[in-house]
């Protein structure tokens, strides 16, 4: 039975321009847009009218880095797919990309297949996957052209995690040189963790074991040092890189001189990187906890270069890394050990919203905005124009966006399933109204209306700025 849905009289926001328009949605999809009040708008009927009247009407957020139920430190982020994606869609996004990953000893097929399990069934929006590689070797190689073909189209490297995720640079190097001819994407954990290691034991030997500690050893210099490793490899391989969760300047550095030389590099940063700070960590007691991540926070003075590398497209995504853990019963797993803390951080709810107060700050603009938090992460991943924008053909995910209300972040009013905020008190204006999934109201005013189910599996198409 078909279904019609018209939002009416809202901004229209897309990384393309800004339109006083109405949109018709059916089946699914977006049927067409007409200018406010014209002759084509006024004679559309449907059987739900959205009023978007003073607010944005923009396209559903892509979240290309969460991490649901992963496990990690002994523990498992605290976030399945189903409250996962029901957060994200409570904070305007639709989409997710999540990682699945491989153990060490084990095939890729494998570990994707437990990720399809994981999330079949469960998820309020849509999702995708990356797949993280732990062991580099002949049978995987092989596997990263197969999966390519399946439409999982980015890999994920660590440079940090010894003995857990780490590959060496010839793994690395091999894993570049087949996604140059595969067509996929490696998305790099850029820090030196052979280094980090060394630091992270004489730091606990001093009886240095706050949270403090772990943004201390941590250092920018290794996650430079890293990236530029990174981006030369990518380079005697032929392959396009992703850099992941940069958090500092000179990171930002390595990758600007890489593009001015024509280099595809890409980067992304994340909302804790834009926001918080090593001040966090330093929160007395062990309230730091909260905030350890890897990459970690980093002082203050690094996050305008951060919004700079956004404004000139040397960075061109904000993902959250959302891996949440509980402050009580994970994050005090590290108490006399900053090494033993989880790491990672819930923000998948959080992402849009921070954004829009950036465009209120004069960070950037309300198109930038929507570029870095919808189009580009589609493009990047292979989901564009089914994803990422408002258009004809595209699928209907659709946020209603009120631009004026004022809101508090706490974990009082939140959504992830997770006992803290990272962002507790601060207070916003810019605020989720309803969302549409695919035209099927997910949230409606401030209502979940959604299921575990509505969300389906895409597969991916490869990366759009290397066709």
């Amino acid at each position: 039975m078909s279904t019609r849905t018209l939002v009416r009289g809202g901004l229209v926001i897309t990384a393309a321009d800004e339109t006083h328009a109405d949109v018709l949605i059916e089946d699914g999809r977006i049927a067409a847009l007409a200018a406010h009040g014209t002759a084509v708008a006024d004679a559309w009927t449907a059987d739900r009218v959205i009023d978007a009247t003073d607010k944005y009407v923009i396209p559903g957020g892509v979240d290309a880095h969460t991490h649901m139920e992963l496990p990690f430190g002994g523990t498992f982020a605290s976030d399945t797919f189903e409250t996962g994606t029901r957060a994200a869609a409570w904070g305007g996004t639709t989409t997710i990309v999540d990682f699945a990953v491989q153990s060490v000893g084990h095939g890729l097929r494998e570990g994707l297949d437990a990720w399809y399990a994981k999330a079949d069934g469960k998820c309020a929006i849509d999702y995708a996957f990356h797949m993280i590689l732990s062991d580099v070797n002949e049978g995987t190689l092989k596997e990263m052209d197969l999966l390519v073909e399946e439409g999982i189209t980015s890999f994920k490297l660590f440079m940090a995690y010894p003995g857990v995720f780490y590959s060496d640079d010839g793994q690395i190097l091999r894993a570049m040189q087949r996604s140059s001819s595969n067509g996929g994407l490696i998305m790099m954990h850029a820090e030196n963790g052979i280094a980090i290691d060394v630091l992270v034991a004489q730091a606990l030997a001093r009886g240095e074991t706050d949270p403090r500690y772990h943004g201390e050893v941590r250092k920018v210099v290794l996650e430079a040092e890293a990236t530029h490793r990174a981006i030369q490899l990518a380079r005697v391989a032929g392959a396009p890189l992703y850099v992941v969760h940069v958090s500092a300047d000179e990171a930002v550095a390595e990758i600007t001189a890489a593009r001015d030389k024509g280099l595809p590099v890409f980067g992304e940063t994340c909302p804790q990187y834009l926001f918080l700070s090593t001040d966090n960590l330093a929160e007395p007691g062990f309230e730091g906890a909260k905030y350890v991540c890897s990459t970690p926070l980093r002082p203050k003075e690094h996050q305008e270069a951060l919004w700079r590398g956004l404004r000139t497209n040397d960075l061109q995504v904000v993902s959250t890394d959302h891996c949440p853990f509980c402050f009580t019963g994970q994050k005090d797993l590290g108490r006399g050990d900053f090494s033993k803390i989880p790491n990672g951080l819930p923000g998948v709810e959080n992402r849009m919203d921070l954004l829009h107060q950036a465009v209120l700050d004069g960070h950037i603009s309300r198109r930038r905005w929507i570029e870095i938090a919808c189009a580009t992460p589609a493009r990047m991943f292979g989901l564009y124009p089914k994803k990422g924008t408002i258009a004809p053909g595209a699928d209907a995910d659709v946020v209603i966006y009120d631009p004026h209300a004022e809101q508090t972040l706490s974990v009082d009013t939140q959504h992830m399933n997770v006992d803290y905020s990272a962002y507790e008190g601060r207070r916003i204006t810019g605020q989720v109204q309803t969302v549409l999934s695919r035209g099927e109201v997910v949230v409606d005013g401030r209502e979940f209306t959604g299921r575990a189910g509505h969300g389906q599996y895409i597969p991916r198409g490869t990366c759009q700025y290397l066709d």
